[in-house]
């Protein structure tokens, strides 16, 4: 399919709060402004928001999350011990008007959550992101490095002029510092360790479903980002696949077959195309089911490794081995 590449700053909506046509495509640096997402009466209900933050290192999966999803803030802590399988969530769900801030416009300003159970922070400073979190037994302060040139994956999903999502998914950013769990620090190593931004506003159908894979890693000497997704771009004209080689990012425009054992989701899962040949090992499986009546969400997320091969914009494919990341099936009611 043709994606169309926007090169110049564009607003995500109009005045009157539809959709800017403009603004469908995708982009190599966050260019959407996404002000109009959260204000005045149009998609009241519909206006969803958030920042989800992943960092994976040799010992540790880490996940932030704090959004605003119009009538509620769902925020979260959640952390995978690598060696022995021992997880720790530490969740809170503000309903009605949640205490949380978050910035108009991607970069342009902190994001704060703060609730009995979670208090969460993320700050851009000179480099990068500061990441930091606290839970009552886990606390984090990792900075994701943006290093100069580095280039992540913008694009605008239109299912109507009323209905639509941008998402920013920005994968391999190294990361560097510090995760304390009860009481003990671990190290997030320079060069092992990766951090991966889903970043998100829009409006939002309720009934949705999606399949998200991404992963950071080193193959052949070269740092190496997958990004692909499914089933909610299906029929849109627009799609979040992308391949990251060194900072530099190759725009994949097909709808990729996900193929997966919804009977065994730690079984192998495999992501297809004419440029994409992936398969994705799982170690571990994270269930949520939530269900709130008006609120409800049912998750697979699974960690593991990605291998294969990925066709980069020189027409060369690209070898994948051992990249970490994670591979999701979700439905939400929302």
């Amino acid at each position: 399919m043709h994606e169309r590449e926007i090169t110049a700053p564009v607003a995500l909506t109009l005045p009157d709060g539809r959709l800017n046509p403009d603004a469908v495509g995708w982009t190599r640096t966050p260019l959407v402004r996404t002000d109009g997402i959260g204000r005045g009466l149009l998609g009241r209900g519909r206006n969803k928001r958030w920042e989800y933050w992943a960092v994976t290192t040799p010992t540790h999966v880490v996940a932030l999350v704090t959004s605003d999803i119009d009538y509620a803030g769902v925020h979260g802590i959640w952390l995978l011990d690598r060696r022995t399988g021992e997880t720790i969530s530490h969740d809170a769900l503000a309903l009605g008007l949640p205490r949380v801030a978050l910035p108009g416009t991607l970069g342009e300003g902190p994001v704060r959550t703060r609730t009995r159970q979670v208090r969460i922070a993320i700050d851009e400073v000179d480099g990068g992101t500061r990441l930091r979190a606290v839970g009552a037994r886990v606390r984090v302060d990792v900075v994701a490095h943006r290093p100069p040139g580095h280039e992540s994956l913008g694009v605008v999903v239109p299912w109507s002029d009323r209905l639509f999502q941008y998402t920013v998914k920005d994968v391999a950013r190294p990361a560097s510092g510090t995760v304390v769990v009860d009481g003990v620090p671990h190290a997030v190593p320079t060069g092992e360790s990766w951090a991966v931004l889903d970043h998100g506003r829009g409006r939002w159908p309720y009934d949705v479903a999606w399949c998200w894979g991404a992963g950071s890693g080193r193959t052949d000497g070269r740092v190496i980002g997958v990004q692909v997704g499914g089933r909610w771009t299906d029929g849109t004209g627009s799609t979040e696949n992308a391949l990251v080689v060194d900072g530099r990012l190759t725009k994949i425009s097909e709808e990729l077959t996900w193929s997966y054992d919804t009977a065994d989701w730690m079984a192998p899962w495999r992501v297809t195309g004419e440029t994409v040949d992936l398969t994705f090992e799982p170690f571990h499986l994270k269930e949520s089911v939530t269900d709130l009546a008006v609120f409800a969400s049912v998750t697979h997320q699974c960690f593991g490794t990605w291998h294969g091969r990925v066709r980069e914009r020189s027409g060369a494919w690209v070898r994948v081995a051992d990249v970490v990341g994670w591979a999701e099936d979700v439905h939400n009611r929302w």
